[in-house]
C-alpha cells in the first residue's frame, strides 16, 4: 500500500501592516500549494502584526499535515534571517515536529531574470526606445548591517551589469551608498536615461513612500529629468518557481537522511 503523506508549506516573511504585502504573500502561496502538491500552504510574519511564527506553525499542525517545509521569504542572509530560523528551530524541537528550513532566496539564477523583465515592462509601458546598451541602471536594495546580505545584494546586482551601459547599486537604509549618492554616482556618467529597480519583494511602505520620497529628494539637488521606476518584484511565477526550489533542495536532504 503507497501511503501518501501530506505536506504542509509555511513561508516566513519579515513583516508589513499594509494590505498588499498580505495579498501578494497569499497569492504566492496558493499558488505554490497547487503547484508544489502540498496538503497546506500559507504564511507567516516574523515581525510587525501577526501571523507570527508560533501561530503559522500551530496552523499548519491543526491541518493535519505529516512534515513542514518552512521557506524563509528573505532576499538576504541577515540578522532576520537568523532569527526566523532560531524561533522555528526552537518550536520544532518544543513541539517535536518533522520539519526543516530551506535556504533564503538570495543567489538564484531567477533573480537577475526577474530584475530584467521588470525593467523591459517598464520600458514597453513608457514607451521607452532605448536599447538595453544605452541605459543606466540604478538597483535600490533595503540594507543591512550584515556583511552576507551585502554580498548576496551585489551578486544579483553584478549579474544584471552585462546588459546595460551602466549598473549602479544603492541602499534606502543602514548601509552605503544611499538612494542620493546612488543617483549621483549615475549622473556624474552622463546618462541619456536612468532606469531605477527598487529591490524588494513586496509593495510596502518601503515603495510606496520611502523610496520615492528619497528619489525625490535626491532629485531637487541634481539637474536630471529623464528617470523612471519599476515595480518591484511581487508576486512572479519566478519567484514561486524559486520557493518550491529551495522547498525541494530542503525535502530531497530530510528524505536521503531518513533513508539511511
Amino acid at each position: 500500500m503507497i501511503i501518501v503523506l501530506k505536506k504542509g508549506l509555511l513561508i516566513i516573511d519579515r513583516g508589513s501592516r499594509e494590505k498588499e504585502v498580505r495579498d501578494e504573500l497569499d497569492e504566492i502561496a496558493q499558488i505554490a500549494k497547487e503547484k508544489g502538491g502540498y496538503h497546506y500552504s500559507n504564511y507567516c510574519f516574523l515581525e510587525v502584526v501577526p501571523p507570527f511564527i508560533e501561530e503559522g506553525i500551530l496552523n499548519c499542525i491543526r491541518e493535519n499535515v505529516d512534515f513542514i517545509t518552512v521557506v524563509p521569504y528573505f532576499l538576504y542572509p541577515g540578522l532576520k534571517l537568523k532569527e526566523s530560523v532560531k524561533q522555528t528551530a526552537i518550536l520544532a524541537n518544543k513541539l517535536n515536529l518533522n520539519l526543516v528550513i530551506t535556504k533564503p532566496l538570495s543567489y538564484s539564477q531567477f533573480l537577475p531574470v526577474i530584475i530584467l523583465e521588470r525593467i523591459e515592462k517598464m520600458k514597453k509601458d513608457k514607451n521607452i526606445l532605448y536599447k538595453n546598451s544605452e541605459c543606466d541602471v540604478l538597483i535600490i536594495g533595503h540594507g543591512s548591517s550584515d556583511r552576507r546580505a551585502r554580498d548576496a545584494f551585489i551578486y544579483t546586482v553584478n549579474e544584471v551589469k552585462r546588459n546595460f551601459r551602466n549598473v549602479g547599486h544603492c541602499f534606502l537604509e543602514l548601509d552605503f551608498p544611499n538612494i542620493e549618492q546612488g543617483l549621483l554616482d549615475l549622473i556624474k556618467s552622463s546618462p541619456k536615461i536612468i532606469l531605477v529597480m527598487p529591490y524588494f519583494l513586496h509593495r510596502g511602505i518601503h515603495i510606496k513612500n520611502d523610496v520615492i520620497k528619497e528619489i525625490s529628494n535626491a532629485l531637487t539637488k541634481y539637474d536630471f529629468a529623464d528617470i523612471h521606476i519599476s515595480t518591484h518584484i511581487g508576486v512572479d511565477e519566478k519567484m514561486i518557481n524559486l520557493v518550491l526550489e529551495r522547498a525541494k533542495e530542503s525535502e530531497n536532504r530530510r528524505n536521503k537522511t531518513w533513508s539511511r
